[in-house]
């Protein structure tokens, strides 16, 4: 598939000490470097300014949509155009978000993307992606009160949906134990670990000493699988089970151990694997 002819242009975005121009998206003139002086007898019909970005009644239809409409009258890569111009206000940014979208997979791709990958993107810079990455922590904080304000088990969909929007687009397979009390509150997620789920740190010993730190009651298990598909493994059946027996010897009990995916999400106890 063809680039769009803004995404072939060359891109020198950095001075000329080497440095990164943050959000700089194109080169600047020849010879213009950051801190290059002017001609000693330019002219002033010799003198060249930028022009400036016109998009201003165009995102003024925005905001008046999203006013009025809420966040439904807004397609995804008006979303992701809204939120880039302000970081970046003096560029079209609605190329750069369709681009996104369009290498990332839409956007959840494009939110749940490592920062390093945004970074890597042809118009973005740090400024840019903090502006998707804050957006992206905003939507996990409000996902994620409900599973710390109430019980687990009584708020299972809320637990299910949260875990999906932070775990399922990862392009590495990560390993958590949540830690829940007596009330099946939670009182840790524990981040045990990325790779696969025999290199991760999920190994029994840590997973049975860390509830005993915290006096858990019970646990349940998470990881993702960055193929999509959520079936658990061989593997991943019997490490549930190795946890399962050493934490009935002290009273820990494991709830369910679940597999996400971006084809959604399995239970290794709804499957009766255990």
């Amino acid at each position: 598939m063809l680039s769009p002819d803004w995404m072939n242009r060359e891109r020198t975005d950095r001075n000329d000490s080497g440095q990164k121009l943050e959000d700089a998206g194109f080169a600047p003139p020849a010879g213009a470097g950051l801190f290059a002086d002017p001609p000693k007898s330019a002219s002033a019909e010799t003198k060249k300014e930028a022009k400036p970005h016109h998009g201003n009644g165009h995102r003024a239809r925005l905001r008046q949509r999203l006013a009025t409409g809420g966040g439904e009258a807004l397609l995804d890569h008006e979303l992701v155009e809204y939120l880039l111009a302000l970081a970046i206000p003096r560029r079209d940014t609605k190329p750069l978000a369709k681009a996104l979208m369009e290498h990332f997979g839409g956007i959840a791709g494009v939110l749940t993307a490592e920062w390093e990958a945004l970074a890597r993107f042809p118009g973005m810079g740090d400024t840019s992606v903090a502006a998707l990455k804050v957006a992206q922590a905003a939507a996990l904080r409000l996902l994620r009160a409900p599973v710390t304000e109430q019980p687990i088990l009584s708020s299972w969909q809320a637990l299910l949906d949260y875990l999906r929007a932070d775990m399922a687009h990862l392009k590495v397979e990560r390993v958590r134990v949540l830690h829940l009390n007596a009330r099946n509150m939670l009182i840790r997620d524990d981040h045990m670990g990325d790779g696969s789920i025999d290199q991760a740190a999920i190994y029994t010993r840590e997973v049975i000493r860390k509830a005993i730190d915290l006096g858990s009651s019970s646990l349940i298990l998470v990881h993702n699988h960055p193929s999509g598909a959520p079936q658990p493994s061989r593997q991943d059946i019997e490490i549930t089970r190795t946890i399962i027996e050493a934490g009935k010897q002290l009273g820990i009990s494991v709830h369910d151990h679940i597999v996400i995916g971006t084809e959604g999400f399995s239970s290794m106890r709804a499957m009766g694997l255990f």
